[in-house]
């Protein structure tokens, strides 16, 4: 059931749920584990994130025309209790997709401008000393929920560096003390893919510590006529008159509800052989890889099919799901050969052909 209707039946019950998932692999060997009671999701549950997954959208519809994809991207991260890089040519609402979402999130946001002159400090902040205080603890803008970090390669790598401790460990080191962040935290960072001048690549490390890379496209004719009556350039962020339609305890209950989505064995078997994939190379395009995808991915996709679940109004997951979410999971995460590069050899290809090159019986 679309996320659209979120007061359509669900289909919970176990029968209908294993006969849904024995359909679509047809695998006699490996029956479905039967789900305890108090491990499923209640009608209830499902129905309120829905509705609050709803209001979302259609609050950042005020701000933001089209982008469904990045909206999508955005919201599955902040399901996922993970962070998102969105990438894109200037002027299609990269930022302004992200403003618009923190702001109906009703969180603590905080937004760095990154610049080819910034220092860590100016991220995660500094002990400071003055005759009258002594030392004391200058917070960067990093202690917040939602982090907005606009144009993230334009910072050298040490200043990007900051970020990674943040970003997996949800905590800092100032000085030779460690601060835990807000909870929930969330990085939501843009780039831009056409500038080669005053822009630096993202450390391999902290790529792999996004969730997804999504990436935004060009409106089409509809949309932008509707961006030209409704835009930027003529109002104020504020003159959108967006509202907080949900706050940070509401969130952190929809990401503990995701960890409850039923997910066969067989799935499981199904994420695995994906990323196995990106390792073994046996398969048409692999001799373009470089190097594979690490467990991350796995994690990614197993996670992700559960959030990506719940937007569909479901409690469980179908392979369908899994699919959905790998080209944004997989596509920052494969390092590309220099015969790629001469031969324009993309990421998403290489996941187009390992898709295809795995039957799901």
């Amino acid at each position: 059931m679309d996320v659209d209707n979120p007061k359509a039946e669900v289909h919970n019950s176990n029968k209908k749920k294993e006969k849904i998932i024995h359909k679509v692999f047809k695998k006699k060997e490996k029956p479905v584990k039967k789900i305890e009671s108090s491990d499923r999701l209640k009608d209830s549950e499902i129905n309120k994130a829905a509705e609050v997954l709803e209001r979302l959208k259609k609050e950042i519809a005020k701000a933001v025309q089209g982008q469904e994809n990045v909206i999508e991207g955005l919201l599955l991260g902040l399901l996922c209790n993970s962070h998102v890089l969105v990438e894109g040519v200037p002027g299609i609402a990269k930022t302004l997709a992200i403003r618009a979402l923190a702001t109906a999130s009703g969180a603590e946001v905080k937004r760095i401008q990154f610049t080819v002159d910034m220092l860590p400090t100016d991220i995660i902040g500094m002990t400071t000393y003055t005759p009258q205080k002594g030392f004391e603890v200058v917070k960067g803008p990093v202690f917040a929920n939602f982090l907005i970090a606009d144009e993230i390669n334009r910072a050298p790598p040490k200043t990007q560096s900051a970020l990674m401790e943040a970003m997996q460990e949800r905590q800092v080191t100032i000085g030779k003390k460690r601060f835990h962040l807000p909870s929930p935290f969330f990085v939501m960072a843009t780039e831009n893919p056409l500038e080669n001048a005053g822009v630096y690549p993202l450390p391999e490390a902290q790529v792999d510590r996004f969730l997804f890379k999504v990436i935004a496209t060009y409106p089409n004719s509809e949309e932008e006529l509707a961006i030209m009556e409704q835009n930027m350039t003529l109002k104020k962020f504020e003159d959108f008159g967006l509202k907080a339609v949900t706050n940070p305890t509401e969130i952190l209950k929809l990401q503990d509800l995701v960890k409850k989505v039923y997910l066969d064995d067989n799935i499981k078997e199904y994420i695995l052989e994906i990323v196995q994939k990106t390792r073994t190379k046996d398969f048409a395009k692999g001799e373009y890889i470089s190097y594979g995808c690490s467990p991350r991915a796995s994690i990614g996709l197993f996670i992700a099919s559960k959030a990506r679940a719940i937007m569909k109004n479901r409690n469980y997951v179908l392979p369908e799901d899994v699919k959905a979410i790998t080209y944004d999971i997989l596509r920052h995460r494969l390092i590309l050969s220099y015969k790629a590069t001469i031969e324009k050899i993309t990421p998403d290809m290489i996941i187009k052909d390992i898709l295809s090159s795995i039957k799901v019986h």
